[in-house]
């Protein structure tokens, strides 16, 4: 039997080159863009298996449109919140994605971030850029340094964790960190404090944002957090962007209550280039880049196609969601 299998989007080479050797009826969107809705709603009719990403809402529209036939969703994504899982999980459909597949690289970026922002390297860019750079002077774009510094890791999972010994080696000092339980391991590794997140807020010198966006955090770090913070403290959001209330802080910004800040995510995107954000010379924004090395994406597309063929064959999947 051959499967009809529908991928969104072209992959990254060696898993694409594996894909062309499978024995399936192949569909996929070529172009370097997402594939527009109408054309996954024609596509997925009558596919066995769906190979889809971040970009493609799944939901009962998508699913009634494929039809019975359909066996197996994988998602080259550690995030899952674009799929209806319950919808897909009542068609007993099985649902895969790519699990901590994504630590080191956005770990990397975080830290990225982090040292830009506060070394003021958006500013140090444009004058090099714009011919600003002039005679050397004492205080011109200076910036802090993290030596001596705390760290608040807000999410202390397997990407703050990493964050964390990663800052070690740029001076950092203390670690607290705030979540909604105690993490023994990581604590004991990191020789970090658990605290409350007002006490995180009032005590850092440097800000990670590492947790999963739910109902709990969703715009946690609004007007009043921002308050609290030291106003030479630096921000880096490498999680979720609704994690941030974006218009509490452009109002913060304003309002200097914030020394730096380093968005490698926002709410949309993306962020349209008109957004206030873009207009402040201490706020480093990135098109949410945090996964994106060459082997971390091969991985996950790998990944994603084993769970394909797994549930094909009817095995269980290898990186489940259920």
């Amino acid at each position: 039997m051959v499967f009809k299998v529908l991928v969104t989007r072209i992959i990254p080479p060696q898993t694409q080159a594996r894909l062309l050797k499978q024995d399936f009826e192949l569909i996929q969107w070529d172009q370097d863009s997402s594939i527009p809705r109408d054309v996954l709603l024609d596509k997925v009719q009558g596919v066995d298996a769906l190979f889809c990403l971040l970009t493609e809402k799944i939901d009962d529209q998508v699913l009634d449109a494929a039809g019975p036939q359909l066996k197996v969703i994988a998602t080259m994504s550690v995030g899952y919140d674009h799929i209806d899982v319950a919808a897909v999980k009542a068609r007993g459909i099985k649902l895969g994605y790519t699990p901590d597949v994504l630590t080191d690289a956005t770990a990397d970026l975080t830290v990225l971030l982090a040292l830009g922002a506060s070394r003021r390297i958006k500013e140090s860019i444009r004058a090099a850029e714009d011919g600003l750079w002039g005679k050397w002077g004492p205080t011109w774009l200076c910036g802090s340094q993290f030596t001596n510094k705390t760290c608040g890791i807000v999410g202390l999972g397997r990407i703050g964790e990493a964050v964390g010994h990663r800052l070690k080696a740029f001076g950092i000092s203390k670690f607290v960190y705030s979540g909604r339980s105690r993490k023994p391991e990581a604590e004991a590794s990191l020789q970090a404090e658990y605290v409350s997140f007002d006490a995180l807020l009032q005590q850092s010198d440097v800000i990670v944002i590492c947790c999963a966006l739910t109902a709990e955090t969703k715009d946690m770090f609004n007007y009043d957090a921002f308050s609290k913070m030291k106003n030479t403290a630096v921000l880096v959001n490498s999680a979720r962007g609704g994690i941030v209330h974006q218009d509490d802080l452009v109002r913060a910004l304003d309002d200097n209550l914030i020394g730096a800040v380093g968005l490698d995510v926002t709410t949309p995107e993306p962020l349209p280039p008109t957004h206030r954000l873009y207009s402040f010379p201490n706020c480093l924004i990135l098109p949410h880049v945090g996964s994106a090395t060459m082997e971390t994406r091969e991985n996950m597309a790998n990944m994603t196609l084993e769970n394909i063929i797994a549930g094909l064959n009817d095995k269980a999947l290898p990186y489940s969601i259920y």
